[in-house]
């Protein structure tokens, strides 16, 4: 046995604008569309009306007529389309006017259906209650689609917010797996945006790099603590395998392609190039170096210099400046630098905002 059909719509529940320069014809309609349950009516003897009163309630559907003083059908169809655009809803246009001209003209310029009077009752509500019922599941499946995108808007922003976490705490394990602090980490982050904003970066890629920048070192992760934790200047064995970071935080970060995780991997691959070649993994140099990772360097070498390890006394900022200015060109972008010191007091501001404990 089959069920019924569910009524997702209810076709009485229309608001139906009429639109008739005889008292009379109103009237009439009134009553016939009271009759089949239609409730909802606005009743327009002036065409000049119109407008007012549709921007007060868009209609579900219009009956229009085309012989009218002031404005006539046309007219008004005319000013409806300017008003609605796409949106327009349907209009049936009942005239007097039968002929070929009139009624491809009304159809050709937006109306959905042309009835000829005198109508006949029944075939005018059929074509009404047609029209309403399209109208009405139109603007059901329009709102279901903004539920569904409102949906997966949120769980777009669900997923963002879950790879976010995770990041955060890759970038949190290697904190705990080197002598670094979290401190270092926002002081370092919150520089490099700094340095971007300056280069004309958008607010998304900005957003982008303050996320993916405490990553940089994830790869330290895979250092052997006799090597990482040594409080003794490196054999050349041992500097091989601390360089091995960067390849290492890249295979960590590898396998996604969001813009998040993308820019993060790029970052840990080659944020220890160096601006002359002389850097590391692939020995990149100038503009080859992607700026994101000219820009980490900058930042993470100058907050390294100023902050103090177990390993180090913090260097003055008098002297890590000199030292910038030292490298510039050679470790570091020089175009880099400029905005570097042209930014030292926001620079300072961060390190102020972000001090340790």
């Amino acid at each position: 046995m089959q069920s019924e059909p569910i009524n997702i719509v209810d076709h009485t529940s229309a608001h139906i604008m009429i639109v008739d320069d005889e008292p009379a014809n109103l009237k009439l309609l009134e009553k016939m569309l009271n009759r089949q349950g239609y409730d909802n009516l606005t009743l327009i003897e002036d065409p000049r009306e119109v407008m007012q009163a549709y921007e007060r309630g868009v209609p579900d559907i219009v009956l229009l007529d085309l012989n009218m003083p002031h404005l006539d059908g046309f007219a008004v169809l005319e000013l409806l389309k300017e008003k609605s655009g796409k949106a327009l809803p349907p209009v049936l246009v009942l005239t007097a006017q039968q002929g070929y001209a009139h009624r491809l003209r009304a159809l050709e310029n937006g109306a959905r259906d042309y009835l000829c009077k005198p109508f006949d009752r029944a075939e005018l509500l059929a074509r009404v209650r047609n029209l309403v019922e399209a109208q009405l599941f139109q603007k059901y499946m329009r709102d279901q689609n903004d539920v569904l995108e409102q949906m997966v808007r949120e769980r777009m922003r669900e997923l963002r917010h879950t790879r976010l976490q995770i990041v955060r705490r890759l970038g949190r394990a290697a904190e705990f797996r080197d002598n670094e602090t979290g401190f270092h980490i926002l002081r370092m982050s919150h520089t490099s945006v700094l340095l971007a904003r300056a280069l004309g970066w958008a607010d998304e890629q900005c957003e982008l790099l303050l996320h993916a920048s405490p990553m940089h070192d994830v790869g330290k992760i895979g250092i052997p603590d006799r090597i990482l934790l040594k409080p003794d200047k490196l054999d050349p064995e041992e500097w091989e395998i601390m360089k091995s970071h960067v390849t290492i935080g890249a295979h960590i970060l590898d396998g996604d392609d969001s813009a998040l995780l993308t820019l993060a991997r790029e970052i840990a691959l080659s944020h220890h190039e160096k601006w002359d070649g002389s850097g590391y993994p692939h020995g990149l140099a100038g503009e080859a170096i992607p700026l994101s990772c000219r820009i980490v360097a900058l930042a993470d070498v100058f907050d390294a210099l100023t902050s103090e390890r177990p390993y180090k006394r913090a260097w003055t900022v008098e002297a890590s400046l000199e030292y910038l200015h030292e490298q510039s060109g050679q470790h570091f972008d020089p175009v880099l630098v400029g905005h570097f010191m042209q930014l030292l007091p926001q620079v300072l501001a961060i390190r102020t905002r972000f001090a340790e404990p």
